[in-house]
C-alpha cells in the first residue's frame, strides 16, 4: 500500500470512501433475505417488489444532476454514503413488509447516487494516463472491504450468535464511523473544471451508451440468475454459494489493479475485446454446463472478466468533455439500469417455463453485440475521435476513421 501513502490526498478520500461502501451494502446483501423471511415473513412476491424497488433509484440517478447546483459533488457523495450507512443501520428495526420496502430505498437511494457520483469524482480526479491501474486499485480495495464484511457477517451469525439486527446496525455503524471522518479530515476539494448543471446528453457519445446499456443488461442476468442456477441446478448450500464470493473477491484484490495497468498498456479496444470474446464463451458453456466444477469455474471467470469493464470508463474519460462527467455518469447509470427493471422478470418468466439455456443464450447475444460494437473503439480514444468503423467496414464501403 505505499503508493497511498503517496498519493494525493483527495486520491486517499476515494480510498476511504471505496473501504466505506461496502461495510453497510455487503452486509445488507448478504443479510437481507434472510430477515426479510425470518423476521417478516417475507415470500417470493414479496422479496421480487423488493428487488425492484432496491433498482428505481438508480434507474433515477439522472436526477443527480438537479441537486449538483445546490451542493458539490464531494459532500454529495459523502452524504450518500451516509444515508446508505442509516438505512443500512435501521433495517432491523422495521421488520414488517412496509418497513423493509422503506428502509430498502434509503439505503439504495444512498447507495446509487454515490456510486453515481463517486464514478464522476474518479473519472475527474484520476490522471488519464494512468488511470485504469487506480480504476483498478480501488476496486480491489472495495473487493478486500467487501470481504471483510462477508467474513464477519459469517463469524456473527454462525460463531458469535450476533442477531441480524445487530449485525445490519454494526453494518451500517462502520460505513456512518469512516464517513464522518472522511467529512471532518478532508477539506472541499475544487473541481478541476466546473460541471455542466444541465442533462447531458451528445450524439459523439453514443457508442458509450449502447455499451453503458448492453453491460447493465448483461450484468443482471450474471447477479439474478448465475449464482441462482448453482442452487437450483447443483443445489450449492448457502455458505458454498457465500464461499464462491469470498473467492471472487479475494481474486478481484489481486487482479483488479494489474488488469487496470494491463488496459492503461494495450487500450481500451483491446481490453473489451477481450472482456466480450469471454463473456460469449462463458454465457454459452453456462447454458449447456453439467458439471458443477466448471459451473464454479466459469461463475468465477464471469466475475473476473466483468473488472475489465474499468476500460469502459477510461474510454469514455477520455473522449469526454470534462465539464461534462458529472451530469453524464448519472445518465450512464439510469442507461446501465434500464435492463434492470424489465429484464430479470422477463427471463425469470422464461426460466419458469423450462428454459433456463435459453436465459444465458440472451446474454451471450448481449455480449456478442458488445463485442461487435468493441470493434468501432478507437485505438486512441479522444475528443473528435469517440468512433471509428472497423477496418473491414471501412474497406467495403469506403468510410475513413472517425
Amino acid at each position: 500500500m505505499r503508493w497511498l501513502s503517496d498519493a494525493t490526498p483527495r486520491i486517499r478520500l476515494l480510498f476511504l470512501m471505496a473501504l466505506a461502501m461496502p461495510m453497510a451494502f455487503s452486509t445488507w446483501m448478504v443479510v437481507i433475505n434472510n430477515f426479510a423471511v425470518e423476521r417478516a415473513a417475507f415470500d417470493g412476491a414479496e422479496i421480487g417488489m423488493l428487488q425492484s424497488l432496491r433498482e428505481v433509484p438508480g434507474f433515477m440517478a439522472f436526477a443527480v444532476i438537479l441537486i449538483l447546483p445546490f451542493i458539490r459533488e464531494q459532500r454529495l457523495a459523502l452524504l450518500s454514503l451516509a444515508l446508505l450507512a442509516f438505512g443500512t443501520a435501521v433495517t432491523g428495526y422495521f421488520p414488517s413488509v412496509f418497513g423493509l420496502y422503506v428502509t430498502t430505498v434509503v439505503a439504495s437511494i444512498g447507495f446509487h447516487y454515490y456510486e453515481t457520483v463517486n464514478q464522476s469524482l474518479q473519472m475527474q480526479w484520476l490522471e488519464r494516463d494512468s488511470a485504469g491501474e487506480l480504476f483498478g486499485r480501488l476496486l480491489a480495495v472495495g473487493s478486500l472491504s467487501g470481504l471483510v464484511a462477508y467474513s464477519l457477517v459469517f463469524a456473527a451469525t454462525r460463531w458469535w450468535d450476533v442477531s441480524l439486527e445487530w449485525v445490519l446496525f454494526a453494518g451500517g455503524c462502520v460505513t456512518l464511523s469512516i464517513t464522518l471522518y472522511c467529512a471532518i479530515a478532508f477539506a472541499q476539494f475544487e473541481q478541476p473544471v466546473k460541471q455542466n448543471t444541465a442533462l447531458v446528453l451528445r450524439k459523439r457519445y453514443s457508442l458509450y451508451y449502447f455499451l453503458t446499456f448492453l453491460s447493465g443488461a448483461r450484468r443482471q442476468i450474471f447477479l439474478v440468475f448465475a449464482a441462482f442456477l448453482m442452487v437450483e441446478k447443483f443445489a450449492f448450500s448457502a455458505s458454498s454459494v457465500a464461499l464462491m464470493f469470498l473467492l471472487n473477491g479475494a481474486l478481484n484484490f489481486v487482479l483488479a489493479p494489474r488488469l487496470g495497468a494491463w488496459i492503461d498498456r494495450v487500450g481500451e479496444r483491446q481490453a473489451l475485446t477481450v472482456e466480450y470474446a469471454g463473456l460469449v464463451v462463458v454465457f454459452v458453456l453456462y447454458a449447456v454446463v453439467d458439471s458443477p466444477v466448471l459451473a464454479v469455474g466459469l461463475f468465477i471467470v464471469d466475475h473476473a472478466l466483468f473488472a475489465l469493464a474499468i476500460a469502459l470508463k477510461t474510454y469514455f474519460q477520455k473522449i469526454a468533455d470534462p465539464a461534462d462527467i458529472a451530469p453524464s455518469a448519472g445518465v450512464a447509470f439510469t442507461i446501465n439500469h434500464i435492463a434492470a427493471v424489465g429484464l430479470p422478470a422477463v427471463l425469470g418468466l422464461l426460466w419458469v417455463a423450462g428454459s433456463p439455456g435459453a436465459v444465458f443464450l440472451i446474454g451471450a447475444l448481449f455480449a456478442l453485440c458488445s463485442l461487435a460494437l468493441a470493434q468501432c473503439v478507437p485505438n486512441t480514444p479522444a475528443a473528435g475521435n469517440e468512433m471509428q468503423w472497423p477496418g473491414w467496414v471501412r474497406r467495403a464501403s469506403g468510410f475513413r476513421a472517425g
